[in-house]
């Protein structure tokens, strides 16, 4: 349903609050042209409310011959910061920035967390922003499981369909996703409330099965006529095999002509109560970039491709995130999600 422009203004006004914006800060929205002009007004609006000092940092469309549709997932590294230091020092003069363009996976991102700006995404539809509103209980539920995820050596998942897969952990950080950001040099995401890490280089081992219902993204498709396998060995999907879908996926990625889009990057699952599966068949495929794909409870969400964001060596412009139903997550011997349903840690329940 729509969202009017002072109901967000407010939603705006919350979220700013628990990243701690206040009369000390300045807060600096990122935009362009496509920026969701609701996104940016309630942004600047929730930012004077609070008495920061806001200002607004616009930069051109940047598009690369090899992208493809326009999804701002699609292609990732570069972006119209990219070799623009001006826009950049404006950026990390601030406290906060909301991002309505879309930065991530970029170097120049990593270099304004590092001065300590904070940056809050906020893409997404309105509707979809309002519907999952962050909380201090979405953090408790991701921090829960964070500590859980950082102790443990080993991944494992597994389901009825067929996948069979292995990592060893502990090479790289697990990073959080709750909504907001509340500490120097914090990215976050709005809407969100999921957690990954990164498989140790090379460890990534087995099969894993895209049965028919789970997401491909950013194609933003349901796997539909029969399950996808994709066959992984020392870190790298090596076979992809199945029907239409699978087909798709070799050409979409063959497409890039770069061997390390075949990479495993980030794995983890969601959190997010509020965060529906069906969602993605209600929305335009230019509307959203999938939030709900990606954070609805108990799914396993893997990707491919870049890991620079954590100090990895792949910059590679083909993310795929792939998040999928039904699945057997354990960390050691601990099981944190079964079958599709969290089960530990016991906080991560609550609601």
């Amino acid at each position: 349903m729509p969202v009017s422009q002072s109901e967000l203004t407010q939603h705006f006004e919350h979220v700013l609050r628990l990243s701690r914006v206040d009369e000390s800060q300045s807060v600096a929205i990122l935009k362009s042209h496509y920026s969701n002009t609701f996104i940016v007004n309630a942004a600047m609006e929730a930012a004077l409310r609070l008495k920061a000092r806001a200002y607004i940092v616009e930069l051109p469309a940047f598009n690369h011959e090899t992208a493809m549709g326009n999804d701002l997932t699609a292609y990732v590294g570069h972006t119209a910061l990219t070799d623009h230091p001006a826009a950049q020092q404006a950026l990390m003069a601030a406290d906060l920035v909301v991002d309505t363009m879309m930065l991530l996976h970029s170097p120049e991102q990593e270099a304004i967390l590092k001065s300590g700006t904070r940056i809050l995404l906020a893409v997404e539809p309105p509707e979809m922003l309002a519907r999952m509103l962050p909380s201090e209980s979405d953090k408790r539920r991701v921090v829960a499981a964070q500590k859980v995820f950082e102790q443990a050596a080993t991944i494992k998942v597994t389901s009825a369909a067929g996948s069979d897969f292995q990592a060893a952990l502990g090479q790289y950080p697990v990073v959080t996703e709750y909504g907001f950001a509340d500490e120097p040099g914090r990215w976050d995401h709005w809407p969100s409330g999921f957690l990954f890490s990164w498989p140790n280089e090379g460890t990534a081992e087995g099969t894993l099965v895209l049965d028919v219902g789970d997401i491909l993204l950013p194609f933003k498709n349901y796997v539909r006529e029969k399950p996808v396998t994709l066959e992984i060995e020392k870190g790298f999907i090596k076979r992809i095999h199945g029907g239409f879908d699978a087909e798709y996926l070799r050409e979409y990625m063959e497409h890039f002509k770069d061997p390390e889009v075949y990479a495993l990057s980030h794995i983890g699952w969601g959190l997010q109560p509020r965060a529906q599966w069906t969602a993605l068949g209600l929305h335009d495929k230019n509307d959203a970039i999938g939030m709900d794909a990606r954070a609805f409870e108990g799914n396993f969400l893997f990707s491919t491709g870049p890991n620079t964001e954590v100090g990895g060596p792949r910059n590679t412009p083909c993310h795929m995130d792939i998040p999928m139903r039904h699945c057997t997550v354990m960390l050691d011997d601990l099981t944190v999600v079964e079958e599709g349903k969290v089960v530990a840690p016991e906080e991560s329940l609550s609601r």
